[in-house]
């Protein structure tokens, strides 16, 4: 049999729990004895006297625990159980038909013609530590708050769907359109939980590994804060976060454990399904997984329960006066483990416990069929209700709980604790009559040999489905359920944007800037002012937004507890326990996960918040894009700050501060506006609309992403007749060319569009063409708009044909059209289709670098000499100006020459 080396140690340390104590009289005299000495001495001297018995131990070559990590038995010996107050037959009885149900809706799945396929074994393994969450802890909505917040497992959507089918919260028809959303609308379920899908069902998205147990982290944070700030009770929420022990492998599941223990967060309990497996194998064969988490779990400061083995065990145990079966269960890996699972009681009996006389005396009255059946904690209820009880009235910590399990448990012997199973996705007929078997559904050989296997419901009088509804009634409604109570928040006055819209005068300032400038005023607002949230991963001063320190202030549940090295500043660094800024540290997964908590509690406990998250441009949608997705799977809401955002901008910072795709990567995210400002008085009016369509009337569940860059600008006051509705649909004309006959368009966005401005002057001065400048406040917008114009035409043939917008407001315009921007050319390539003239586009394509502004504009040939020449090439394509023109031009704007470009503007960090 496998077992651990030195080299590759299985356990480390060792703290004895359900070992007897063979000599209780002895174990009190030195108890007692350093009783004496704290009561004496004092804590000091005990310590002390503590470090010296320890230095001995290792000196007398004791093995001495290092507290990381306990023996691999149950956390919670069996006499400090609590008392079980559920119908333990009853809740067999209703967990077997929810096994069969979630089964065989898998199974169905598969059928002939639809094959969408599905995943048994998860919830297999964790049906029982589900079940005693329905039934006993999972508070539901119904008493007006945000009940508990259950980020389930994703590939154990099928259980949740098939308890739901018992409580006639689904139908059948519902489960048999299984992973069919459109062709069995409106019946189709999701295939994971997806509340963007299922919008009055799941809550939060969590089949992407990793992102559930830092959702759950920061959604456990932001229930204090929000608490905290008096703007909702969460005093009785608590967060579940169910996890799969391969899950724990994602850098996003224990990448912030010390913020939840940092900050005391007893509200929140991971319970990770430790079946040993990931989805192609063993999760660790050769060790111990959950020795290794409990030992990271340990050090980041958690309270950790393990729920290793279920009651069969505990009479072994209790014999154990040696330690011997302790031991055994130390060193034995979890690969040989999975083999056991797999195997018959008569071999358990002789690899695990036939090499030792002690061992096979302990279990020589056992037949090998109690062998088999010595179980794992996970599938004990009585075991996991225990572990869930001591979770919640522990204070002061987060809990996780380490649960072992079998994945594929009571599908049989094809599935259980196989490294296939969780691709497999149907039960054969003879799988189905064993399965039927073992969880007693009266289900005849006849329904199984006739056709599809049927779902079964014991009947909405039967004893098991009033038991649920009693259960759940007690506990606050039914769960999963996703409640919208928020009421519209009254809208800011114009006058709160007025400042933006009166330009910078004589001052140079960053975009970035001018949206600070907008936020400051709005969280003036005495109605909504309140409700910002302010989140940045370590960077406030880089944005300028230190400013809020001192009436904002940092949130910290435990203030500032020390003198800040910069107190006489009149921005100084500023923490409290009722602040409204989010520091999270240099973490962007963190920042976002707060976002998207923050941005979401509008649903989660009825009280809007709005999330303000402000990063380096590059450090978003490239490096949390998942995270995006998440949010707007969460149906979130708020407003996205890609700061220090273009290719070019960022001076000295180089390739990867150098983002010109974020844009882009903005685009493939339905739920996300983007939007690339030119100036202030744009970016007062797209957020005015942001805070209309996300927390208005109008109630839509989307976000906002702005790019805004740190290089400071002279910001024009708002033109007289602004064009509104060009600038929220994603272009507007913003200088009509004065001077020259040959006419061209420049359409530019962001930075880009002085850039253009200045064209358009060389244009005229230099070679008589007269261009007008538009501003394209989003290309993705544009885009979106006309994808959908022409999706209709497609469908609607036989109706007048729609025009895209970009189309309609460009008619009229005498091209040719040159678009400009500081991110590659793809970004305004994706309206070139929909341009009535010819187009051409300039953008930063490539690696960034450090370099000064101008030099790698003239680099990437996007700066306003290169876009003379693009206006021109394109005129001279038309037969406007002699080709010869072309060549003149790069020779007297030296295009060819990096370093003959003007450097431009330097500094502006914010």
């Amino acid at each position: 049999m496998a077992s651990g080396s030195d080299r590759n140690p299985i356990i480390i340390g060792g703290l004895p729990s359900q070992v007897p104590d063979f000599d209780p009289e002895e174990t009190r005299e030195w108890l007692d004895s350093l009783d004496a000495a704290v009561d004496e001495r004092g804590r000091e001297r005990a310590r002390y006297l503590m470090l010296r018995l320890i230095e001995r131990a290792r000196e007398k070559r004791v093995a001495v625990p290092e507290m990381r990590s306990t023996d691999y038995v149950n956390t919670i010996a069996t006499k400090d159980e609590p008392f079980f107050p559920g119908d333990e037959e009853i809740e067999r009885k209703i967990l077997n038909a929810t096994r069969w149900n979630a089964a065989v809706m898998v199974s169905r799945a598969q059928r002939p013609g639809i094959g969408v396929g599905g995943h048994i074994a998860t919830f297999a393994s964790s049906a029982s530590l589900y079940d005693v969450g329905f039934n006993h802890f999972f508070r539901g909505k119904d008493q007006g708050d945000g009940g508990d917040q259950i980020f389930f497992q994703g590939h154990a959507s099928p259980g949740i769907y098939a308890r739901a089918f018992l409580l006639d919260r689904l139908s059948e028809a519902q489960l048999d359109a299984f992973r069919q959303e459109k062709s069995k609308a409106p019946n189709g379920l999701s295939s994971y939980p997806h509340p963007r899908l299922m919008p009055d069902f799941w809550e939060f998205p969590t089949v992407s590994m990793g992102l559930g147990p830092l959702g759950a982290i920061y959604q456990a944070r932001m229930n204090r804060y929000m608490e905290a700030r008096g703007i909702a009770d969460t005093s009785t929420s608590h967060v579940w976060a169910y996890l799969g022990d391969g899950e724990m492998d994602e850098p996003e599941s224990l990448g912030q454990l010390s913020i939840a223990a940092r900050e005391g967060l007893d509200n929140l309990t991971f319970v990770v399904n430790c079946n040993l497996q990931r989805l192609d194998g063993p999760v660790r064969g050769n060790g111990k997984i959950i020795q290794e988490l409990e030992s990271q779990f340990r050090g980041a400061g958690w309270n950790v329960i393990k729920l290793v083995w279920d009651r069969s065990w505990d009479p072994l145990l209790a014999q154990d006066r040696t330690g011997i079966l302790v031991n055994r269960l130390n060193t034995t890996p979890d690969g040989q483990f999975q083999t056991y699972a797999t195997e018959t009681g008569a071999y358990i009996r002789e690899h695990f416990f036939g090499d030792d006389p002690r061992l096979r005396d302990m279990v020589k009255d056992m037949t090998d069929q109690q062998i088999l059946h010595l179980g794992r904690g996970g599938h004990d209820h009585r075991k996991v209700y225990a572990a869930y009880a001591a979770a919640k009235a522990h204070k002061g910590q987060p809990t996780v709980i380490l649960a072992q399990t079998v994945k594929g448990w009571t599908l049989g012997p094809n599935f259980e604790g196989r490294n296939a199973t969780h691709q497999m996705k149907k039960l054969t007929v003879e799988d189905l009559k064993r399965f039927r078997d073992r969880l007693h559904i009266p289900i005849t050989d006849k329904q199984l040999d006739e056709g599809y296997p049927p779902y079964y419901h014991p009947g909405r009088d039967s004893e098991e489905i009033q038991y649920m509804h009693d259960r759940r009634q007690g506990l606050g409604g039914y769960v999963p359920t996703r409640v919208v109570r928020a009421k519209p928040l009254p809208q800011p006055e114009d006058k709160t944007y007025a400042a933006a819209k009166k330009g910078s005068g004589t001052q140079s300032i960053a975009t970035t800037m001018a949206f600070v400038r907008i936020l400051k005023d709005l969280m003036r607002d005495k109605e909504i002012g309140k409700r910002f949230v302010l989140i940045a991963p370590d960077e406030y001063r880089t944005f300028g937004m230190d400013a809020f320190f001192p009436s904002a202030k940092i949130y910290n549940p435990l203030g500032q507890q020390y003198e800040a090295v910069d107190r006489d500043l009149l921005l100084a660094y500023k923490e409290s326990p009722t602040g409204q800024m989010l520091h999270d540290g240099i973490s962007e997964a963190g920042c976002t996960a707060s976002l998207i908590a923050a941005g979401s509690a509008y649903a989660t406990h009825g009280e809007p918040l709005i999330p303000v998250y402000v990063f380096y441009s590059m450090f978003g949608f490239q490096r949390t894009g998942d995270q995006f997705w998440q949010m707007a799977d969460q149906l979130a809401r708020g407003f996205v700050l890609g700061a220090t955002a273009g290719r070019t901008t960022l001076t000295g910072e180089g390739l990867q501060h150098a983002d010109g795709h974020s844009q882009l990567l903005a685009s493939t995210n339905p739920g996300c506006v983007a939007y690339d400002p030119a100036y202030g008085f744009e970016i007062a009016h797209i957020m005015k609309d942001g805070l209309r369509r996300m927390y208005g009337e109008a109630n839509e569940d989307v976000f906002y992403y702005l790019t805004v860059y740190n290089e400071p600008i002279q910001h024009p006051a708002e033109p007289e007749n602004v064009d509104v509705e060009g600038i929220l649909k994603g272009i507007h004309r913003f200088a009509t060319g004065e001077k020259g006959e040959i006419p061209a368009q420049i359409m530019a966005s962001g930075v880009a569009v002085p850039w253009a401005l200045e064209a358009q002057k060389i244009l005229a001065d230099e070679w008589n063409v007269k261009a007008d400048v538009w501003s394209a406040t989003s290309w993705n917008e544009l885009r979106r708009e006309a994808v959908d114009v022409e999706r209709h035409n497609l469908l609607h043939p036989e109706e007048e044909q729609r025009v895209p917008y970009v189309t309609k407001k460009l008619e009229g315009a005498e091209g040719p059209f040159v678009a400009v921007s500081d991110w590659m050319r793809s970004v305004p390539d994706q309206i070139a289709r929909w341009v009535p003239g010819a187009y051409q586009s300039l953008g930063a394509d490539g690696f960034g670098f450090a370099d000064t502004r101008g030099a790698a504009r003239r680099f990437f040939h996007i700066d306003a000499q290169s876009i003379v020449l693009a206006v021109l090439t394109e005129l001279a394509k038309e037969g406007k100006v002699d080709r010869s023109a072309l060549k003149t031009a790069v020779d007297r704007y030296e295009l060819l020459d990096v370093a003959a470009a003007d450097p431009g503007a330097a500094g502006g960090d914010a």
